[in-house]
């Protein structure tokens, strides 16, 4: 039989040695269990971060966070749309979660594409909005519009984002699953070999052990031939060769790329 822990990625456990979520009581060892409380993003982006001070993810307005603790102005809980655990200001943040009646499908407006409005639209035009449930079809064309975005580690916005920040918003905007870290993405879909690569496909360099957050590199085939991608080498996100990608990333140790069909 399959432990459910199996079943929760690992940095989506919301639980500590001292603290743990009320669901998890009698599956992870915890001094005290508590329920998480609802709240919910305010701002148009609010950063989530570990507790070794790096920026490990981002809110988008409306996104809900289910907070287990608060401490010192933080509050500590997990990422509702992508599952991250981490710490965020907590004057970020407004009780409860309501229910979202759009998204932002603009890279333009007043909030970042895919936040989530309801009565409260954020100043975000009425053309700049869809109905939840109203997905693009095309993920590279949604990265495309995000070209010279720069590039931030932890990020994930159209303001700035990561390479794996970059395909997830992609594939939100699509009704798509969009884990937050490249090895996740790696899971998703099916294999392809590169000599069938078409646009739409990931490419996902995955990371050698060591002391960081990210797992690897992430990656849309705009074709069989150029990949767009979010990457600091290059200041944010452009479009460039696979071939150039591929030779730079083992280079720097990562493993071959491996691609993923939806």
């Amino acid at each position: 039989m399959t432990d459910v822990l199996d079943l929760i990625p690992p940095g989506q456990l919301l639980a500590r040695p001292d603290l743990a979520e009320q669901a998890l009581e009698g599956l992870v060892r915890a001094t005290t269990y508590r329920a998480a409380e609802a709240m919910h993003c305010r701002v148009a982006v609010a950063d989530l971060w570990s507790d070794r001070g790096e920026r490990i993810d981002q809110l988008l307005f409306g996104e809900a966070f289910d907070v287990l603790d608060l401490r010192d102005g933080r509050a500590w809980g997990r990422a509702r749309r992508d599952g991250v655990v981490g710490w965020v200001v907590l004057d970020s943040l407004s009780t409860g979660a309501p229910l979202p009646t759009h998204r932002v499908a603009s890279v333009t407006a007043a909030l970042p594409l895919n936040a989530l409005v309801g009565e409260d639209a954020g100043g975000v035009a009425d053309a700049d909005l869809e109905p939840v449930g109203a997905f693009e079809r095309d993920p590279v064309a949604v990265a495309e519009r995000l070209l010279g975005t720069p590039h931030a580690l932890g990020a994930r916005s159209s303001i700035e984002t990561d390479c794996a920040g970059l395909v997830q918003q992609a594939l939100l905007a699509c009704g798509l699953p969009g884990p937050r870290r490249s090895h996740a993405q790696a899971e998703l879909g099916r294999g392809v070999e590169p000599g069938a690569l078409r646009r739409g496909d990931l490419a996902i360099w995955l990371a050698p052990d060591g002391d960081h957050d990210w797992t690897g590199h992430s990656a849309l085939m705009v074709d069989a031939e150029m990949v767009i991608h979010s990457t600091g080498a290059r200041g944010g996100v452009v479009v460039e060769s696979l071939a150039e990608v591929e030779a730079r990333f083992v280079g720097d140790g990562f493993a071959s790329a491996i691609f993923r069909r939806l």
